[in-house]
C-alpha cells in the first residue's frame, strides 16, 4: 500500500475541468459632494435618490454597483458632506472612464452641472453611456454678476494701474444698474450700465491712482436689480501692493535669441522689475544703475564689463550656449571653468531638493526639455550651490547645469545651456499657464538683485484669500549659517482684527519648508505673526478673506451642459423625480448584459497532502512492526 501510494504521488494525475463565470456590468455612481448642492438645498433629495438606487433589489442583481464623490477631485464614497469648495466633473468622469476601461460601465452622475475648475465637461468624449440627473432650480432668473476681475499685483507711487471687469447679465428685460469701486469705503470709481438680452456683456476698463505705498485691498461690486435671487455674484475683492522702488536689470547680449524675449516677460510678469536689453556693442550706459546683469553667452566683447562686474562686486546671471566662447570666460578669473570643445551637447535638468540659498520647489524640472550647449567638463572653485545637475541622454551626473554663488558681497549664477525659452512653452503646455515658470525665474532674480543681508525667516503667503479657502503659509527657517535647519519649532499666531480672535498654530516640516494649512476663518481682515520657538524671530504679516464663494456663484442647475453631455455619450438626462423610469430604462437596455466567461481549470484527481500524510503513517507503522519483530 506505501509503494502504491509513494507511485500514485509521483505520477499525480490530473484532470481539465471547465468552469462558468459571470461578469455583470458595472454602474458607477458619481455624486456631486460641493457646496452648490446645499446651497440649492438639495443634499436631502441627493441622498433620497441615492437610496433608491442603492436599495433597488432588480439594479443590484443586473449591476455591480460602485459609488463616488467628487468635488476639488474624486473619491470612492465615504460620507456625503457637502463642502467640498470646487466642483471639478469632467476629472471625475475622465477618471471613472479610465477606472472602467473596455468594460461595460454606464455612469450615473448626481449633479447640479456647474463646474468651478476643470476642462468643459460637455464636450467630454466617454466610451461609456452616461446618464445625468439633474438637481436644483432649472429656472432661468434675472441676474447681474462680475464674472471675471484683472488687476496688477503691483503698482509704483503715484502711478495709475488699469483693472479691467467683465459684467454679464442673464435676463429678457432691459435693466440698469450701477458699477462701483471703493477703498475704505470710499468710492473711486463708478460707473451707470444698462443691460437687455442682446448686450448682456459689458467690459469696464479704467486706471486707478496709486496714493499710498503698501498693501491696498479694493472692492468692486454691481448694484442688485428687481427680482434677482443670487446677489453673492454681485462682488469682488482684489488688492494692489503699491511700491515706491523697481529693480531694474541689464541683459547683454552677443546674439539674437528667443530666450532674450522669454527671459524678458517672465523677469517682468512682476512689475516690480523692468528689463532692458541691448546688443554687447551697442550698451553705453553704466553698470551700477542695474542692481543685476544677465550676461548671454559671452565673448571676447564682454571683456571691460566682465572686468567692471568684479571691480564693482555687480551681482549677474551668465547663461551660455554653444556661441558662448569658453576659453575666454576661463580666462576672466570667475572660479568657474569648462573644458570644452567644438561639439554642443543637449543637457536635460534633473532638481536637487537640498538646493538652500532660496526656497525653489519643483516644478517637474525633470520633465522639461535639455538646453543645448558645449561639451565638457565643468570646474568650479569657489563655494557654490547646485538648483539643477545635468543629466546627458538619460544618464544622472554631478555635474550643475544651474549654480548660484555668494562670495564677497557678490551674488552670481551660471546656467549652462541656452533654450530655456522651451522650459517656459513647455511649462505652458503642462499647466496651462506661464506662472510657474515665471515665478521660478522670479526666485532666482529676487535672489540675484538684492544684496540686503539675508533674513533667517522668510515667510510666503497671499494677501486674499476666498471665503472657506483653505489658508496655505511657508516658512523658510535657517540657522546662523544659512543653512535651513529641520531642528526648528515653528508656529503662527493668526490675529482677526476685528473680533481680536486668535488661532495658533504649529508649523510641519515638509520637504525644504515648514508649512501649515488653516480652515474654516471668517470673512474678515487679518494679521499674523510667525515665531521660530526659542528664538527671538519673528516675521509679521496681513492678509484679508473675502466674502466670495466661487460655489455660491450660480442661479441654477446647469442643465443646457448637463443635457449636451447626456447627447455626447449617446446617454439620457433624468430628472430627481424621474428616477423609476432611469431604473427602468437601465434595466431594459440591452446593451448592459452579463458576460459569461468560461475557464478551463487544471485540477488535481488525488489530494496529495492526504496521501502524503498516509504515507508517512503507513511507513511508520511498518518501521515500528519491523523493529517490535526484530526485524530491523
Amino acid at each position: 500500500m506505501s509503494l502504491f501510494l509513494l507511485i500514485l504521488l509521483l505520477i499525480n494525475p490530473k484532470i481539465n475541468q471547465i468552469e462558468t463565470e459571470n461578469s455583470k456590468p458595472k454602474l458607477s455612481i458619481l455624486i456631486d459632494d460641493s457646496k452648490s448642492i446645499s446651497f440649492f438645498n438639495e443634499t436631502n433629495s441627493i441622498k433620497g435618490v441615492r437610496y433608491s438606487l442603492m436599495n433597488n433589489r432588480l439594479l443590484k442583481d443586473k449591476f455591480h454597483i460602485d459609488e463616488f464623490t467628487f468635488g476639488n477631485s474624486t473619491q470612492v464614497l465615504d460620507s456625503l458632506t457637502f463642502t467640498q469648495k470646487q466642483t471639478n466633473i469632467s476629472n471625475a468622469i475622465t477618471s471613472i472612464n479610465e477606472l472602467q476601461k473596455n468594460k461595460i460601465a454606464p455612469i450615473l452622475v448626481l449633479t447640479d452641472g456647474n463646474q468651478t475648475i476643470g476642462t468643459d465637461y460637455e464636450f467630454i468624449n466617454s466610451k461609456q453611456q452616461i446618464y445625468p440627473i439633474v438637481f436644483g432650480d432649472t429656472t432661468k432668473y434675472v441676474d447681474v454678476k462680475i464674472t471675471q476681475l484683472n488687476a496688477n499685483k503691483y503698482s509704483f507711487i503715484k502711478n495709475k494701474f488699469p483693472v479691467e471687469v467683465l459684467l454679464n447679465y442673464q435676463g429678457e428685460e432691459s435693466v440698469r444698474s450701477q458699477f462701483v469701486i471703493s477703498k475704505d469705503n470710499r468710492v473711486v470709481f463708478r460707473k451707470n450700465i444698462t443691460f437687455s438680452k442682446e448686450n448682456n456683456s459689458v467690459t469696464i476698463l479704467t486706471n486707478l491712482t496709486s496714493t499710498r505705498e503698501g498693501l491696498q485691498y479694493y472692492k468692486a461690486s454691481i448694484s442688485k436689480i428687481d427680482n434677482e435671487k443670487n446677489i453673492k455674484n454681485n462682488t469682488k475683492y482684489f488688492s494692489v501692493e503699491v511700491i515706491n522702488e523697481q529693480t531694474k536689470i541689464l541683459v547683454l547680449s552677443s546674439i539674437l535669441h528667443p530666450d532674450i524675449g522669454a527671459l524678458k516677460k517672465a523677469i517682468e510678469s512682476n512689475k516690480q522689475r523692468k528689463v532692458e536689453v541691448f546688443k554687447i556693442e551697442d550698451f553705453k550706459g553704466q553698470l551700477k544703475d542695474y542692481q543685476l546683469i544677465i550676461l548671454y553667452q559671452p565673448n571676447t566683447k564682454f571683456s571691460k564689463f566682465l572686468s567692471k562686474l568684479n571691480e564693482q562686486n555687480t551681482n549677474y546671471l551668465l547663461i551660455s550656449g554653444v556661441a558662448t566662447d569658453w576659453n575666454f570666460i576661463n580666462r576672466m578669473q570667475l572660479g568657474i571653468k569648462k573644458n570644452a570643445i567644438n561639439q554642443p551637447e543637449n543637457y536635460a535638468p534633473n532638481y536637487n531638493d537640498k538646493f538652500l540659498p532660496f526656497y525653489q520647489e519643483d516644478i517637474s524640472f525633470n520633465d522639461f526639455p535639455p538646453l543645448k550647449d558645449k561639451f565638457g567638463e565643468v570646474t568650479i572653485s569657489k563655494p557654490n550651490q547646485t538648483l539643477l545637475y545635468q543629466n546627458i541622454n538619460g544618464l544622472a551626473t554631478q555635474q550643475p547645469l544651474l549654480t548660484t554663488f555668494n562670495e564677497n558681497n557678490q551674488k552670481g549664477a551660471i546656467l549652462f545651456g541656452e533654450g530655456i525659452w522651451k522650459w517656459r512653452s513647455t511649462s505652458f503646455l503642462n499647466t496651462n499657464s506661464f506662472q510657474e515658470f515665471d515665478k521660478f525665474i522670479g526666485n532666482l532674480v529676487q535672489y540675484l538683485a538684492s544684496n540686503k543681508k539675508r533674513k533667517r525667516l522668510e515667510v510666503n503667503y497671499e494677501n486674499l484669500y476666498p471665503s472657506n479657502s483653505s489658508i496655505r503659509i511657508s516658512a523658510f527657517y535657517t540657522d546662523e549659517n544659512y543653512k535651513f535647519d529641520t531642528r526648528a519649532s515653528l508656529e503662527i499666531l493668526i490675529v482677526n482684527n476685528e473680533t481680536k480672535e486668535e488661532v495658533k498654530l504649529p508649523f510641519s516640516l515638509v520637504n525644504n519648508s515648514y508649512q501649515v494649512e488653516v480652515e474654516n476663518l471668517n470673512s474678515g481682515d487679518y494679521s499674523f505673526t510667525v515665531s521660530v520657538l526659542g528664538q527671538k524671530l519673528k516675521k509679521y504679516g496681513r492678509f484679508k478673506i473675502t466674502e466670495f464663494e466661487v460655489e455660491n456663484q450660480f442661479t441654477n442647475a446647469n442643465f443646457s451642459k448637463l443635457q449636451k453631455l447626456a447627447e455626447n455619450s449617446n446617454g439620457k438626462l433624468y430628472h430627481e423625480n424621474d428616477i423609476d423610469k432611469l431604473i427602468k430604462d437601465l434595466l431594459e437596455n440591452p446593451n448592459f448584459y452579463t458576460i459569461q466567461k468560461s475557464i478551463k481549470k487544471e485540477k488535481n484527481l488525488i489530494n496529495w497532502k492526504w496521501i502524503l500524510a498516509t504515507l508517512i503513517i503507513l511507513f511508520s507503522i511498518e518501521w515500528f512492526t519491523r523493529k517490535y519483530f526484530g526485524k530491523i
